[in-house]
């Protein structure tokens, strides 16, 4: 797409304004969208602004200045303060020293706390079968106290023909 202001280059920037219910776009290259639009371009995108961002949004209240600065790693003394301008911890330790502050982050963006991995699709069946197994395991448990019987019934035979499944593939 070209353009509209110079007609030349590509445009790159893709403007929305919304006045009074009235929509109007407009497609521009960087420089006409500096000189003429007045668009106020930031530094790049980077993962650090990204995480900065998030670890802000998470906490509703703002961070204490005293965790910024007291909170610092014993193993290889990283604060906070640091930990959000780089955007990533100075060792292993710092997930413990940092724990209160990171797990809703963690839980935020890959949707839980505890990392589950991938597993490969032609190698992985059994190991597929085995985490379907327990998860339907725990979903039985939760239908039990909600004594929700018929559906502990379903899963209970689902569980069975999975295990006998996974019996025949060992």
């Amino acid at each position: 797409m070209i353009c509209q202001k110079c007609n030349e280059k590509e445009a790159t920037v893709h403007v929305t304004k919304i006045v009074n219910n009235q929509k109007t776009e407009m497609h521009l290259c960087e420089e006409c969208a500096r000189k003429n639009d007045g668009i106020a371009f930031e530094t790049p995108f980077t993962i650090n602004n990204f995480l900065t961002g998030l670890l802000d949004s998470i906490h509703s209240s703002p961070i204490k200045v005293d965790y910024i600065k007291t909170t610092t790693c014993s193993k290889c003394g990283m604060n906070y303060g640091k930990f959000k301008q780089l955007g990533r911890l100075g060792c292993s330790e710092c997930y413990k020293t940092f724990n209160e502050k990171l797990m809703p982050l963690i839980k935020r963006v890959h949707g839980s706390e505890n990392h589950t991995g991938k597993v490969p699709k032609k190698a992985g069946s059994q190991i597929r079968l085995r985490r379907r197994v327990l998860n339907l395991k725990k979903e039985l448990r939760r239908a039990i106290d909600k004594e929700e019987f018929e559906r502990a019934a379903q899963l209970r035979d689902e569980i069975k023909l999975l295990e006998k499944d996974l019996e025949k593939s060992e």
